[in-house]
This record gives structure tokens, C-alpha cells and sequence, in this order.
């Protein structure tokens, strides 16, 4: 993974000076899903110099970035390149310094190789598959030492999480960030109520992986990249071995919620989605087609904010309701 890792080294460096260079000249903003999934010309130029240059260098290799169209061509590629041309889009239009560029590797569905780079702190955080991890080129670790520091959602703290009885959270933007935080050893762990996609997390899970961490689904099954739908159907939760056990326990414990997406159809082309605490179900939601062939919302119920929660998730998985 040599060369990988220092192409991909030289590429976040190089997409971080455009993106820093492209706020600094000012931004227009735009929003995909709504108010919290904006998305600039900064975005779509760092992803276009990210998909130009991998290409150019791994010619053999799939390719799936958030702010380009996505094409089936790299389902039958072994390995493929997962890219966030800025993870933390929000942070970075706020004048925030916690967003940065996520390179993610995975060969055959795994994660292998991740680099990630925060262009106003100019940190590098890079690894792969039986090569540790690096923080602008010095070697670090996991922390093994409790009381555990999780970093959470700065946007899911602010809403839901801020009252919680949970020792140690630290809030944050950028997903990536938090991932590559957790394997240089600056924090332990971290979860999600929300989904994430491949490109949120394909580079912190690798960072994770060369450091004996992990990152799975919040119901402990494993996540796999390169999937059709490129989206994962629950919140997730990621750190050290030890720290996921507590905080899996933890979050058991006080009832905190996750969505749970059927990205699939059942036979009658229906999606039922839920959001649920343990095995209280807080909201549902029905979607299938409208006669006009859009997606459509055919039923809900439950309590209103969760309701609203588990719809914007909906929508940023790839449902547009109708």
C-alpha cells in the first residue's frame, strides 16, 4: 500500500490548499436534502481534482464520491476509492476549522487504507492495512485509559443529546475527523443516531482497523463498502475494542435512539422505516411509490420530533418524498 497511501497523501494535501483557498475567496451555498446537507462549488471542485488524479493513478479501481453521479461500473471492481471532498460541509461554510478531506480504500467490501487530512490545523492523519497510523508522520495509538472521551454529533448533542447522563462526550462536526481523532489516540469513541454513507466513514474505519479498533453498525453487525446502495440503514459506533464495549452498553443502558432504513423494497415496493430505542419503536414510516411513479410517504406515526428525525434520514439516505 505504499504508493496508495502516498498518492493519497499528496492528493488530501492538495484538495485541502483548493478548499481553503476557495473559502477564503468566498462561497455560495447551496442545500441537497436541507438545512444541514449544504454543499459548494468548493465540494464539487475538490471531488473533481480527487476522481481525475485517482483515476490517473489507479486506472484499475473503482471510484465513489458524494458530489458525483454514482455509476455501477465499480460493483465489479476489487478494490475501490471512497471520497469526501469535505467532510463537515457545514462546519466549513460556518468558517469552522473542523472539516477536512476523507480518502477511503476498500478491497473486496473491506477497509484498507485511509487518509484524512483538516486543512486549517494541518493535520494528516494516514494508515493502512498492517502499517499503523501516522499524524503528520509520527507514529500513534489507540488510548486505553477510562474515564473514555466520546465524540459525538455536535448537531445530534445540540437536539437530543445535551441533557444525557453520558460521561465524557465531547461533541464535534466532521465524522471522518472524530475517526481519525479516535485512531491517533485523542479520543476513544464515538456513535451515531443517524445513518451515515461509505464516504462518511470508509477512511476513519480503516484508520481504526490498522490500529486494532473497529467500527460497526449500532447493532454490532459488521459494515462491508462498495454496496449497491452506498448508505448504511442505522446510526453507527466506532473506537477501541474496550471502549466499544462500554459505550454499546451505555447507550443500551439510557435509551438512546437510532433509525433503522429498509434501503430495500418488500414485494409490494413498500419501505417501512422505524426509529427505535432498544426495542421500543419511537416513529415509522411508509414509503413507496405515488401513481406518478415518485416516492411517496404512505404512512407514519409515533412522536412528532423522532417523526422528524427519522424523515430527514430518509431523505439524506435517498428517498425523495413526495
Amino acid at each position: 500500500m505504499t504508493e496508495e497511501l502516498a498518492t493519497a497523501e499528496q492528493l488530501a494535501r492538495q484538495a485541502g490548499e483548493l478548499i481553503r483557498r476557495l473559502r477564503q475567496q468566498g462561497l455560495t451555498v447551496e442545500h441537497k436534502t436541507g438545512a444541514d446537507d449544504p454543499v459548494t462549488q468548493a465540494d464539487r471542485a475538490a471531488s473533481q481534482l480527487l476522481m481525475q488524479e485517482l483515476a490517473a493513478a489507479f486506472p484499475a479501481d473503482g471510484l465513489l464520491s458524494e458530489e458525483e453521479s454514482d455509476s455501477r461500473q465499480r460493483l465489479d471492481r476489487r478494490r475501490v476509492w471512497l471520497i469526501d471532498p469535505i467532510d463537515g460541509t457545514k462546519e466549513y461554510t460556518e468558517g469552522s476549522s473542523d472539516y477536512c478531506v476523507s480518502i477511503g480504500l476498500a478491497e473486496a467490501g473491506e477497509p484498507v487504507l485511509g487518509v484524512i487530512y483538516a486543512p486549517e490545523t494541518d493535520e494528516l492523519f494516514s494508515g493502512a492495512a498492517g502499517m499503523g497510523v501516522r499524524k503528520n508522520g509520527q507514529p500513534v495509538s489507540l488510548r486505553s485509559e477510562q474515564p473514555y472521551i466520546v465524540a459525538t454529533s455536535v448537531t445530534e448533542t445540540g437536539r437530543e443529546l445535551k441533557d444525557l447522563p453520558l460521561p465524557g462526550m465531547r461533541p464535534s462536526g466532521s465524522t471522518a475527523l472524530k475517526l481519525a481523532r479516535i485512531a491517533a489516540g485523542e479520543a476513544d469513541a464515538t456513535f451515531t443516531m443517524s445513518p451515515r454513507a461509505e464516504w462518511d466513514i470508509a477512511a476513519g474505519h480503516a484508520l481504526l482497523r490498522a490500529q486494532g479498533g473497529d467500527l460497526t453498525r449500532r447493532d454490532g453487525r459488521a459494515v462491508r463498502y462498495n454496496q449497491p446502495k452506498p448508505y448504511l440503514e442505522q446510526g453507527l459506533i466506532a473506537g477501541g475494542p474496550e471502549a466499544i464495549a462500554w459505550l454499546r452498553a451505555e447507550l443500551l443502558r439510557l435509551g438512546v435512539p437510532t433509525a433503522v432504513l429498509a434501503l430495500d423494497a418488500d414485494a409490494q415496493g413498500q419501505r417501512r422505516h422505524v426509529r427505535r430505542a432498544g426495542e421500543r419503536e419511537l416513529a415509522w414510516l411508509v414509503t413507496g411509490s405515488s401513481e406518478r411513479g415518485e416516492t411517496a410517504v404512505l404512512g407514519s406515526g409515533g412522536n412528532a420530533f423522532h417523526l422528524e428525525r427519522l424523515t430527514r434520514d430518509v431523505r439524506r439516505a435517498g428517498d425523495s418524498l413526495h
